[in-house]
């Protein structure tokens, strides 16, 4: 049969991604609603390819340019804040949330709220509205599926067996492209140096997060609200090749671990089909060409970062949204060469201690506390405080 989805961030690394492999399936797949930020020329380039029902630009102000484009299809065009909505709402089956940022909370939240199955790469979901988001998700009968590679690889490892029965969850993480560096290294990192990851091709934001190791961090609040286990039965791995993707011990001392090649068309490819799966061109795994597989404990001396984010899910309230803001703020700043790359941790952890937020009790809360946030912190990057 075929499955109607909804892709929302389609410009992005996910939807292309996505996008590929969908269209290598036409008959597994249809494409329903579409949606982008401000790129109106790709997402109507997208649209008409797949043939989308709905196409929708966040930035209202360029509907009128998409609404050009789509001359002479059946693609409805719909912009601003309601038609994300609209788009996440309306009748796919598999809402793929790949929106970068907070932007893509309410879309998010509207697609659980109607019972969808969400398919979540959107980091700030969880991080932020975990609470939220998954009672949201039981209240209304719809399934949380990961797309991130860490998570999809312990959703896979659970597959059969009882959440009772699980001692621990294992996320591996590369170490970024300053593993190995000193701190006087790190302290001269160039945003070029940060974004150059060693095994993955991502965007500019979440390289900088896989160089400060605060991706790993974020991950760590995401697993626990995904898979219901407390900060202290969940560990972090450097695991330098990124073959294993993350491990399940259980309370008979079994570990089981998924293993792929670092291609988010994998991950992908499991929730897209899930619970069947399909065919990707990722390359093939070949242990015998790879020889070793290297483990070490991260240095959270170097890579403070680890243990902010933990602090923060223990401390539980808007503690992880006041982290996730700051750090996006300070991570443009830094990748816009305002401040030096120790001085993005410094920011954040200095913006954590100040705040004193209640806990969030809707998505506006979360929005507010959010906002707030972002300006506490470049008071604080302005003082020279970090």
């Amino acid at each position: 049969m075929t499955r109607k989805i909804a892709i929302l961030g389609a410009t992005g690394s996910i939807g292309k991604s996505t996008l590929d492999l969908v269209e290598r399936s036409p008959d597994r797949f249809e494409v329903s609603a579409v949606t982008a930020a401000t790129n109106v020329d790709e997402l109507a380039a997208i649209a008409r390819r797949t043939g989308a029902s709905y196409a929708v630009i966040a930035d209202e102000s360029r509907l009128p340019r998409l609404q050009e484009l789509l001359t002479g299809t059946s693609c409805r065009a719909g912009g601003g804040g309601d038609a994300m909505i609209e788009a996440a709402t309306g009748n796919a089956e598999l809402v793929i949330a790949a929106i970068v940022g907070c932007a893509g909370l309410r879309p998010t939240m509207a697609a659980v709220e109607a019972g969808k199955t969400v398919a979540l790469a959107n980091k700030e979901a969880l991080v932020t509205a975990g609470a939220l988001m998954t009672e949201a998700a039981q209240r209304n009968g719809a399934t949380l599926l990961p797309i991130d590679s860490e998570h999809n690889a312990i959703f896979q490892c659970l597959a059969g067996n009882r959440k009772e029965d699980v001692s621990k969850i294992v996320l591996t993480a590369s170490g970024g492209p300053f593993r190995t560096a000193t701190a006087e290294t790190m302290g001269a990192a160039t945003p070029a140096q940060a974004v150059a990851h060693p095994n993955w091709s991502m965007g500019a934001k979440i390289s900088v997060d896989s160089a400060t190791l605060m991706n790993k961090g974020l991950e760590l609040i995401e697993a626990h609200y995904l898979f219901g286990l407390p900060s202290n039965r969940i560990d972090i791995l450097i695991h330098p090749q990124s073959v294993i993707h993350s491990m399940v011990e259980f309370i008979d001392g079994s570990v089981l671990a998924q293993l792929g090649s670092p291609d988010m068309r994998i991950p992908i490819a499991s929730a897209l089909a899930w619970p069947d799966r399909i065919e990707t061109p990722a390359q093939r795994l070949d242990l015998a060409v790879i020889k070793r597989l290297d483990f070490e404990a991260p240095d959270v001396a170097r890579f403070p970062a680890l243990k902010l984010a933990r602090d923060a899910l223990e401390a539980g309230g808007a503690a992880p949204i006041v982290l996730n803001a700051a750090n996006e703020v300070a991570v443009a700043s830094f990748l816009a060469g305002e401040i030096r790359f120790p001085d993005i941790v410094r920011a954040v952890s200095e913006t954590v201690a100040k705040a004193r937020f209640q806990r969030p009790a809707s998505i506006d809360d979360v929005l507010e506390i959010d906002r707030a946030t972002r300006a506490d912190v470049e008071e604080i990057m302005k003082a020279g405080a970090c």
